[in-house]
């Protein structure tokens, strides 16, 4: 299930929003002031970022570019009431990915954030094929010759992170970082995951010293 970190202090918008968002089987974390919302990034691991920018003690425009500061390249949409270019011009150079302007079509802004949740697996299709698998990136799911395969909490983040990083080494440390969300986590424990998806014969290598890599053959 994708996970949604939503920036925004209407309560009466942000109820909608998560009511919507979760019907389509999107996790959501609701902050109603930037502070809040910087501790939640800091225990767990978004798939996309839903900001306003008028809110208490940190504001949306602030809270982004603390995080592009830090390296933190989870795809972000700005949904504010402001509309002057300077504002438009201002949210894209502190590094968002798209800006819609309240009031808004509530399709479109999930036309949108599903081409973002797409864009973090860098395709524009909406499932990705290695061998004979195939991960739904908007169901997240997994798929083993068609067939829908049902893994544990772990194992599918970790799914995840392969199939956003094929032909890709991803680091020991980078993969216990995202299961952790602020738990400490084993390298142990990692092992017993990774071989539990070995075992459905997904493609895993192990990159000595380093970390593990998946690609198809």
């Amino acid at each position: 299930m994708p996970k949604i970190l939503l920036l925004e202090d209407d309560t009466v918008l942000a109820e909608t929003l998560i009511e919507l968002l979760e019907s389509e089987k999107i996790d959501v974390t609701h902050a109603k002031d930037g502070e809040r919302a910087l501790d939640a990034t800091f225990v767990e691991d978004f798939d996309l970022l839903l900001l306003d920018v008028n809110v208490p003690f940190l504001n949306g425009f602030d809270f982004l570019e603390s995080l592009r500061k830090a390296d933190y390249t989870t795809p972000a949409i700005f949904i504010t009431s402001l509309s002057d270019v300077a504002s438009l011009s201002h949210g894209f150079d502190i590094g968002a990915d798209d800006y819609i302007k309240k009031p808004f079509d509530f399709d479109e802004l999930l036309i949108r954030i599903n081409a973002l949740l797409r864009k973090s697996f860098k395709t524009y299709e909406q499932t990705i094929q290695i061998n004979e698998f195939t991960f739904d990136i908007q169901k997240d799911e997994l798929y083993k010759n068609g067939v829908f395969y049902k893994l544990a909490p772990y194992e599918l983040e970790i799914t995840k992170i392969f199939f956003k990083n094929i032909g890709k080494t991803v680091s020991k440390e980078l993969i216990l970082e995202i299961l952790g969300q602020g738990r400490e986590m084993s390298e142990g424990s990692l092992r017993v995951h990774i071989n539990k998806l070995r075992k459905i014969a997904l493609p895993i290598e192990t990159i000595k010293g380093i970390g593990y890599r998946i690609a198809s053959s």
